[in-house]
């Protein structure tokens, strides 16, 4: 028996769209509408086989999946897409899944039950693949690329391109021994990040040093006791973000180190906490506006996509503020 995807195939539009075709809930133009109705017939599709799914009215609800609300980079981005979907008359559902793979299968099911109109996923876990999969409203992932295109979008930003970015700042600011406090490898965008760091040092013939920690404040300072000991005449520091530069910071200001004048810092991000900080971290700043906003634009319209699983890869740029500055020669 066909289902609701065989007819967005034929029709070439996205399920969600039939479902709004039979809804008769938004605007869908005559084109798609007719292509759609001609599907449904071509094919035998039997709408009492979905009617739970089809003809419930639009719920105006878009889910947003975040693997830790203690995060800030995710509480802006959250900010951004309330605001971009309130101004186009929906409203957000926020589930804060705690890196819980679990969590984030119960989120998706608990999202689609509720009849929401479409899902944007922070999330690094490829697992999900098979839960995707079976989604017939628009999905959406940031910070991530799966092999995947049972998705709308993935929206990213070029981590790589950050990684070289950070590691050139601090190279022209004079220092000659940079560690680079790496994130998670298991992540799509600390390994982009990392790589970055890497081929940086390896074209231009520097000594390459790294740890690794969790995007979180407290193994920030507690691997900065380790950076420190292990690395006595470190003079420049990559944190995996801002939240962890931050936490370098906390620890070096406690030993008396000052920055950037004995050891130079950069973060990633820039959440409004790296400016409110004294001094203001330097940081490789990611259009989280703009992310969160093309992330409900697509949502709202998934047909306005030629194909499924495309990527959309945002630039970063480096914001230079006070924990990094060009020393002066001897």
């Amino acid at each position: 028996m066909a289902s609701i995807r065989d007819v967005a195939k034929l029709a070439g539009v996205s399920p969600a769209t039939v479902s709004r075709v039979m809804n008769g809930t938004a605007n869908v133009t005559e084109e798609k509408r007719e292509k759609v109705l001609r599907a449904i017939s071509e094919t035998d599709f039997v709408p009492n086989e979905v009617a739970r799914t089809l003809f419930k009215k639009s719920s105006k609800t878009i889910g947003f999946i975040i693997p830790s609300i203690q995060n800030p980079y995710f509480t802006q981005m959250a900010d951004v897409i309330d605001r971009a979907a309130k101004e186009l008359g929906f409203r957000i559902l926020l589930c804060n899944v705690e890196h819980d793979l679990d969590r984030e299968r119960s989120a998706i099911q608990m999202l689609i039950s509720a009849n929401a109109d479409g899902i944007i996923i922070a999330s690094n876990n490829s697992e999900l693949q098979h839960e995707l999969s079976q989604c017939e409203i628009p999905v959406v992932i940031l910070d991530s690329l799966f092999r995947t295109k049972d998705v709308n979008a993935y929206i990213y930003c070029n981590y790589y391109q950050g990684g070289m970015m950070a590691a050139e700042h601090l190279h022209k600011c004079g220092c000659r021994k940079i560690v680079c406090i790496k994130g998670p490898q298991q992540l799509f965008t600390a390994q982009a990040r990392y790589q970055g760091y890497v081929d940086f040092c390896e074209d231009n013939g520097i000594e390459q040093h790294s740890i690794e920690c969790d995007y979180d404040f407290h193994a920030g300072m507690a691997i900065t006791e380790e950076l420190l000991s292990s690395y006595p005449d470190v003079d420049g520091i990559i944190a995996c973000n801002d939240i962890v530069a931050i936490s370098i910071y906390k620890i070096l200001h406690k030993r008396n180190i000052s920055v950037p004048e004995q050891i130079q810092l950069i973060g990633f991000d820039d959440v409004h906490l790296s400016s409110l900080i004294s001094p203001e971290l330097t940081t490789i700043h990611q259009p989280i506006e703009e992310m969160g906003r093309k992330a409900i634009s697509i949502i709202c319209d998934p047909d306005g996509l030629e194909k499924r699983g495309k990527q959309f890869v945002f630039p970063v740029h480096l914001i230079e503020r006070e924990t990094t500055c060009m020393k002066k020669p001897l």
